[in-house]
């Protein structure tokens, strides 16, 4: 039973830790006079993924792959379909040119990565299909090459301003910030992971399963709360770019380092997975040129949505 309860105490933990990292490194950077476009691309993005980032750790640590997959694309899958679908259905999302033609395809193109080289057996005819630590250093190769580019478009539209003035300079109050947040993430993880783990053997389903849903949907808290709250601002560009940061984000970056820790062994039946994140993934890039051009539209979110609880269906007969 007290599994249990610190499995739900967990994703509280994940959130309010993401929460105080977030603030915390936030108001260093704005003492160190960082620009807020570099702070939102790094810190805000690093933030909202840290859930998914510690999961995995601990998962991958601790041998529960199935976890550690079926976190990072059940977290993407739900971040396009559900969340932005909800998000849309809000206010319809205009989305910039650079996120059309560059940011959305890098996500695609994280998804059908993902799909080659988790598939050796079919391509090599290995004896077995992974992600191995050469596969995440490719991964994280990706990772660097899409870090340059974020920091090319901060010099670009060159909006920062040197004079702006801080009204904080201690930095006593967002280091303890920081402290926190890495304290509950560490904490809400590892409780998340151990009773990912048990929930599973306890129901007799795979612990893929688990991740592609109830772990997925929880980590994925951050970034619903973000996109929400901006589509009801009538931020679109928050509110999409938070979505796409983080699945590229998580494939790159999380993904690559849950392999170096120790290699990701995929089932043939993850490939259906896999293929749901590519499909969205393309789908989102396709709503741009339909109806209003890059313009997600609130039928394009109903039409989300209900592809997401096909999908949700899909996996409960599928137990």
């Amino acid at each position: 039973m007290m599994t249990y309860i610190l499995f739900a105490a967990g994703f509280l933990f994940l959130i309010k830790g993401a929460d105080f990292l977030v603030n915390g490194a936030s108001r260093i950077a704005k003492i160190l006079k960082v620009s807020d476009l570099v702070i939102g691309l790094t810190i805000v993005a690093f933030g909202t993924s840290a859930p998914e980032l510690f999961v995995n750790i601990f998962a991958s640590a601790g041998g529960d792959t199935g976890i550690a997959i079926g976190n990072i694309l059940g977290s993407n899958i739900f971040n396009i379909l559900l969340i932005l679908g909800v998000s849309a259905i809000i206010y319809p999302l205009k989305v910039g040119q650079n996120t059309v033609w560059k940011e959305i395809p890098l996500t695609l193109l994280a998804a059908v990565l993902i799909g080659i080289l988790a598939n050796d057996k079919f391509i090599d005819n290995a004896g077995s299909s992974a992600l191995t630590r050469i596969d995440g250093l490719i991964l994280l190769l990706f990772f660097i090459i899409f870090l340059y580019y974020t920091f090319g478009i901060t010099n670009q539209l060159e909006i920062f301003d040197a004079a702006r003035s801080v009204e904080e300079h201690s930095l006593k109050k967002p280091v303890f910030l920081v402290i926190a947040g890495l304290l509950c993430l560490l904490l809400g993880s590892r409780w998340v992971v151990s009773g990912a783990v048990k929930l599973a053997s306890s129901l007799g389903i795979s612990e893929s399963v688990i991740g592609l849903t109830i772990v997925a949907t929880g980590t994925s808290l951050p970034e619903l709360a973000t996109s929400v709250v901006a589509a009801c601002k009538k931020n679109a560009d928050i509110a999409v770019g938070n979505i796409v940061g983080s699945n590229i984000f998580n494939i790159f970056f999380i993904l690559g380092i849950s392999s170096i820790i120790n290699p990701l062994p995929f089932q043939a039946r993850d490939n259906m997975d896999i293929g749901v994140t590519i499909i969205s993934s393309l789908l989102l890039f396709i709503c741009m040129f339909t109806g209003r051009k890059r313009v997600l539209d609130r039928w394009e979110g109903f039409v989300f949505v209900f592809i997401y609880i096909t999908y949700v269906i899909f996996l409960i007969i599928r137990m």
